[in-house]
């Protein structure tokens, strides 16, 4: 069957538009124009534009600049968007205008075609305008940065963050399991002084609960809002109260602090605040990476690795070596995290290279890159606790290579001196021996002391004494 359509205008002529659609004129000149990949503008970032024009309503209607009836008709169209009945209308790519023009007007479009059919006017009529009415007292320029910090403080706070507490929750769960575990350490890749294998995940637990609060200061630094500067960060044309309420008004919908910014020039001008934030994003992916990373190689073998864990087996490893099992949760969170860090990279450079004069120029990618990296982040955690950490079980080959390892000597560096004990372990590589069978023959160290001193488990305890 062939599409029907309807004809729209904007201040360049008469475009064409598929009669099922609520989007308008400049909605498909962007389409016509970015016809490049199949990357739409994240759903998040559309429904944050959408939450700014409806408290946006709301302000303008309560200041007497809209009229209230209309105010109430954009109210209700936001609020159909907001549920995901129209997410199909929003078909703009990410690699459009760099102020992010192309997807402000889409949203203006789709609002006040669907206000004005709820006021019983037809689609195109604008009834409810998509300039005068939906986009009053606003510019692209300040409502799309706004949105990228909207979009993001709310993804932070409400999926990230809550998955990062479940996540240290297990880690920290896991660690006191643990506990009585104890396992070789190791630095440089070489054996090190006895650690207990709660205490390695003491470790996890402390890296994700950092990461928390990095996610707080975060969500303060995106907390300040470009809103109000229209154009250039002047103000013209919106009303000196219009950001500071709509401001008050996000802050009581989305229950976080949204301010509107002492200082619009850099607002508007730059993307600080937005590759802070992307900083962060990155620090969470390192953790998640070394966690991941470490869990794979302790685990790895069963035979031939280090085989100190098991992790849950969740699907076949191989489709040539029956019986393989690979660490695979730990793999996707090792991709979705490098993915992160180059987020980040394109974050940087769209803060860098976008931010000209009055006005950054990569808003769209910013947003698709901050956004990609809380979804990540987000799901590689609950993964990473659900799928493999909350199912980890230490074997016995940790403990038995402790007696094993020549790491031992250090407990007695204290009592005999550096260089005896270096002579010791020396001995008992060169022999095939223990450490302790070493210093029983090269030292006078009676065998119960020197049983109390190479105790593994006082080598996972503070002191000049300890070992």
């Amino acid at each position: 069957m062939s599409e029907s359509y309807r004809e729209e205008s904007d201040s360049m002529g008469i475009v064409k538009i598929p009669s099922s659609m609520y989007y308008g004129a400049q909605t498909q000149r962007a389409v016509d124009n970015f016809p490049i990949s199949d990357e739409k503008m994240p759903i998040e970032f559309i429904r944050a534009v959408v939450r700014i024009k409806k408290a946006a309503a709301k302000v303008n209607a309560d200041l007497g600049l809209i009229d209230r009836t209309k105010a109430n008709a954009i109210i209700v169209a936001c609020n159909e968007i907001l549920e995901g009945k129209f997410d199909n209308h929003f078909p703009i790519s990410v690699y459009q205008t760099g102020s992010g023009t192309s997807t402000n007007m889409n949203v203006n479009e789709v609002i006040a075609n669907r206000a004005s059919e709820i006021l019983g006017a037809k689609l195109g009529s604008k009834l409810v305008h998509p300039n005068d009415d939906v986009n009053k007292c606003q510019s692209s320029n300040d409502v799309i940065p706004t949105a990228i910090h909207v979009a993001s403080i709310e993804a932070i706070e409400y999926k990230l963050k809550p998955a990062l507490n479940e996540l240290s929750e297990s880690l920290r769960q896991k660690s006191q399991e643990l506990w009585d575990v104890i396992k070789t350490g190791r630095t440089h890749l070489q054996d090190a002084t006895p650690i207990r294998m709660g205490q390695v995940f003491l470790g996890y637990y402390g890296q994700i609960e950092r990461g928390i609060q990095r996610c707080n200061k975060a969500i303060q630094a995106l907390s300040e809002v470009a809103l109000g500067g229209t154009a250039v960060g002047t103000g013209t044309n919106a009303h000196p109260d219009f950001a500071r309420l709509v401001c008050e008004q996000l802050s009581q919908d989305l229950k976080v602090e949204i301010k509107e910014t002492t200082n619009h020039f850099q607002a508007q001008s730059t993307l600080d605040a937005v590759v802070e934030a992307s900083g962060v994003l990155r620090t969470v992916a390192v953790s998640l990476y070394k966690i991941a990373n470490d869990i794979r190689w302790m685990a790895s073998g069963p035979v031939a690795g280090l085989a100190e864990l098991t992790i849950p087996e969740v699907q076949p490893g191989s489709s040539i070596m029956p019986g393989k099992v690979n660490p695979v949760i730990c793999e996707s969170v090792t991709m979705a995290s490098a993915q992160v860090m180059s987020n980040d990279y394109s974050v940087i450079l769209c803060g860098q290279s976008g931010s000209i004069f009055e006005l950054n120029l990569m808003l769209p990618l910013a947003a698709k890159a901050i956004l990609s990296s809380i979804r990540l982040m987000t799901d590689s955690s609950i993964n990473l606790k659900r799928k493999c950490i909350d199912g980890i079980e230490a074997t016995s080959k940790g403990p038995e290579m402790v007696e094993k390892g020549f790491m031992l000597v250090t407990a007695l560096a204290p009592v005999i001196g550096y260089d005896k004990a270096a002579e010791i372990a020396k001995y008992a590589k060169a022999n095939g021996l223990t450490v302790r069978q070493a210093a029983l023959k090269l030292t006078s160290i009676p065998e119960d002391e020197l049983n109390w001193l190479l105790d593994p488990a006082r080598m996972t305890e503070p002191g000049i004494e300890s070992g």
